[in-house]
């Protein structure tokens, strides 16, 4: 069997590239290479003198690409990740072929800003899922509640002046496949639809009975319509 070519896995805010260990592992055998790693200040990525943004992950992207020799790749991006891999499209457009977005929510205002912000209160997590405190505090090395803080202004930041306009989308010509789980309650529907509408080559494709977290998403779904995807 030919395998296809290397592919970019890129993790969602407060993520880690860990999150991709089963999905790296079940698509190995499928992929020339599987490429992946931490947004500055999380996983192992030391945290840089900056404020978390978009562009800036951007920028670790190009980084990683330069570092390993890649002139383009096919990218999987899962939410946050997704959103940094269309911006990657959009202002370097020869680094990246094709692009499957899981869960991302691309279009943001200061409500919606506002709502994802509530959810990242490190107090309330100790308290009301303490288990999912000591997996965010085994996760990142520069120490989560730094994570967490650093993306809560983020968001705000993006709720505020969003990166990516319907304009920017438009203008994004690279094939791409927008995905999102029928139970997402972070990446809305309609919204997604909206930006696969307006964009100029896209595919829209929905989970059954899958929520947003990447844990909860069935392996063999997403793996079979990356594997389907980029080999066409």
């Amino acid at each position: 069997m030919k395998l296809k070519p290397p592919l970019l896995l890129l993790h969602g805010a407060i993520g880690s590239s860990a999150q991709f260990d089963q999905l790296a592992f079940m698509l190995e055998q499928h992929f020339e290479v599987v490429h992946r790693f931490d947004f500055e200040g999380h996983g192992v990525a030391p945290v840089h003198d900056r404020p978390f943004r978009m562009e800036y992950f951007v920028e670790n992207a190009k980084e990683y690409l330069a570092a390993h020799a890649i002139g383009s790749i096919n990218v999987f991006g899962y939410s946050m990740g997704g959103y940094v891999a269309m911006l990657l499209a959009r202002k370097h457009s020869k680094l990246v072929k094709r692009i499957i977005t899981l869960g991302t929510k691309y279009l943001w205002d200061a409500e919606g800003a506002a709502r994802e912000v509530r959810l990242l209160d490190p107090d309330k997590i100790k308290a009301k899922v303490p288990t999912f405190a000591r997996t965010l505090e085994a996760r990142h090395g520069a120490g989560w509640e730094t994570v967490l803080a650093k993306t809560r202004e983020m968001i705000t930041a993006l709720g505020e002046s969003p990166v990516l306009t319907m304009d920017d989308f438009a203008a994004i010509k690279h094939r791409i496949r927008i995905v999102i789980g029928d139970k997402d309650t972070m990446a809305d529907i309609e919204d997604s639809l909206r930006v696969y509408r307006a964009l100029p080559n896209a595919e829209f494709e929905v989970l059954p009975d899958t929520p947003h977290l990447l844990e909860q998403v069935l392996p063999y779904r997403i793996t079979r319509s990356l594997i389907e995807f980029f080999g066409e």
